[in-house]
């Protein structure tokens, strides 16, 4: 794909996300559309994010889990931007129904880097002596793309699906909890929803880090210090709409809770 086509795909995903509307997926109308295509198409729209003062605050890594990769036929990681605008809080009402389009939350964990992490050639020793805490978290994703028809390339350009986020209340440092084997339950209005284990995400959400991290590096893009690293889901995607309540707690990690609005 030409610059030209490249910077009207983003802008095409900027429009959609500012007006709540869905698109027809890219990898219908553009064949021969790489990977690396989609990269910069989601850089474009990342751009004019920043154009409208957004700030960069971190990345993510998704479709790590085989439950989400076999709902979503999509099946290798992707990743993106994340901002403070997708930013929010521990008990802050999150408004996805006038931000969002078809949402869907999942929940995973998050590192919080204190160094910098430049692939290629990062270890998972790497990131555990660059990330200063992890945290539970709800990611809630989100597609510009209609009906979620997304392949890789889709998902890509679409900045991996990005929606917004929000941390728990509790950090522990990566070396006093088993990453791989941390068992996770999701709860959605006050009933069990959903059970999982790091080990879901690329066998650790460790894994996951340095995949990003070196898969980034080879477009010479950082994990940098002070970022947050959202790391992949261990559970299934759970639609989600107004008037849900959803808690996540993570063994030996602590709880993250959001109430949609």
């Amino acid at each position: 794909m030409d610059t030209q086509l490249i910077q009207a795909c983003g802008d095409e995903l900027y429009d959609a996300l500012t007006h709540r509307t869905t698109l027809r997926p890219f990898t219908e109308r553009f064949s021969d559309i790489s990977i690396e295509d989609a990269y910069h198409i989601s850089l474009r729209m990342i751009e004019r994010r920043v154009q409208a003062g957004e700030k960069i605050i971190g990345k993510k890594i998704g479709v790590t889990s085989k439950a989400v990769q076999n709902m979503l036929n999509v099946h290798q990681p992707d990743f993106g931007y994340l901002t403070d605008k997708m930013a929010y809080s521990q008990g802050q009402e999150m408004p996805i129904s006038e931000l969002l389009i078809q949402p869907k939350a999942e929940g995973e964990i998050a590192f919080i880097l204190k160094k910098d992490l430049i692939g290629p050639g990062i270890t998972n020793a790497d990131v555990l002596a660059a990330t200063e805490c992890v945290m539970p978290c709800f990611e809630i994703v989100d597609s510009r793309i209609e009906n979620w028809q997304i392949k890789i390339q889709d998902t890509v350009a679409d900045n991996a699906s990005c929606g917004l986020f929000v941390l728990g209340d509790s950090a522990v440092d990566p070396r006093k909890v088993d990453l791989s084997t941390c068992g996770m339950v999701v709860e959605k209005n006050g009933s069990l929803l959903s059970t999982g284990a790091g080990a879901a995400a690329l066998g650790s959400p460790v894994n996951c880090v340095a995949w990003l991290a070196n898969t980034l590096g080879q477009f010479g893009i950082p994990l940098k210090a002070g970022e947050v690293i959202l790391s992949g889901s261990l559970v299934p995607l759970e639609p989600v709409k107004a008037g849900d309540f959803m808690s996540v707690s993570i063994g030996g990690m602590g709880t993250a809770s959001v109430r949609f609005v």
